[in-house]
């Protein structure tokens, strides 16, 4: 009998120390079930967050594409504007303006039309050549005539072009034309770039909502895993202190038959009870955990 006691307070002992393993692996598996939820909502919080900010940067750049195209029908109006004030300034020059047919050779160049442009840059071109010192002697003289033939011919066409109405309003159209042109097309490149960097938020945004989705998903694997292990150890918790109960049972019944004593039924009813509140979900307290253990 006594070789029967040692051997059911050994086995008490590790039982005992069984249940108290599961159960304080059943607490940590619980207090990290807590942590995985906090979060996981926090995650998922952030998640709705840049999602809205995901949507407000597609709407900005919808809206700015939409202005971009209202823009560019704006820029090719101008455009056609430019062209058209083009077309009338060449007409108010006269036929004497029109470029003729291109021709092989130098002769081919000396026959085309001049005009205020391209006399101004030959008068450029001479005067740089003679300040080199490149004209010297009677060329010197020559080059001195040709610049004076050049600013006379310059200040008559000015003249020329000046007195012609037709002519200064279509200058003064084209350079209006060629105005609202830039304008137009530095307002399709502001409305362009706006819908650019409004399209880089959005993928941008929707690359940190993939990461901060990645993490509550990982949190929430993370929960599930430890919700398991925390059940896997309450269910082995609950073993422990079956058995744990009756080795006490059978020690307390073999000191009842040796003192010729029977079991006090009030202790045994109230871990019944405690036992059922564990197994029906019921949270207790740590004292009331310990009285299980301590069932004798």
């Amino acid at each position: 009998m006594d070789e029967l006691k040692t051997q059911l307070e050994e086995r008490r002992k590790m039982v005992d120390e069984k249940a108290t393993k599961y159960r304080t692996l059943r607490d940590e598996c619980n207090d990290n079930s807590k942590k995985f939820t906090i979060t996981r909502n926090e995650m998922n919080g952030e998640v709705r967050e840049l999602i809205v900010q995901v949507r407000e940067q597609r709407e900005i750049r919808e809206q700015m594409n939409e202005i971009v195209r209202d823009k560019k029908a704006v820029r090719q109006e101008a455009n056609k504007m430019v062209r058209e004030s083009k077309d009338a300034l060449n007409t108010a020059k006269g036929p004497e303006a029109a470029p003729e047919p291109r021709q092989e050779g130098r002769r081919g160049r000396r026959d085309r039309p001049d005009t205020i442009h391209s006399l101004r840059r030959e008068l450029i071109r001479l005067e740089n050549e003679f300040e080199m010192g490149r004209h010297t002697g009677k060329n010197e003289t020559k080059v001195m005539k040709r610049m004076k033939e050049i600013s006379a011919k310059i200040k008559k066409m000015k003249i020329s072009e000046d007195s012609n109405t037709d002519l200064k309003e279509s200058r003064e159209a084209l350079r209006e034309a060629m105005e609202a042109q830039e304008t137009a097309h530095s307002a399709v490149e502001q409305a362009a770039e706006a819908a650019q960097e409004a399209h880089d938020l959005m993928l941008q945004w929707n690359k940190e909502v993939d990461n901060q989705r990645e993490k509550a998903e990982s949190a929430h694997r993370n929960l599930r895993a430890s919700k398991k292990d925390a059940d896997k150890n309450h269910r082995a918790y609950i073993v422990s202190l079956r058995c744990l109960h009756s080795i006490q049972d059978m020690l307390r019944a073999m000191r009842g038959a040796n003192a010729g004593e029977g079991q006090r039924p009030s202790a045994r009813v109230e871990v019944q009870d405690l036992m059922g509140k564990l197994m029906s979900g019921d949270t207790l307290s740590t004292e009331e955990l310990m009285q299980l253990q301590r069932y004798d």
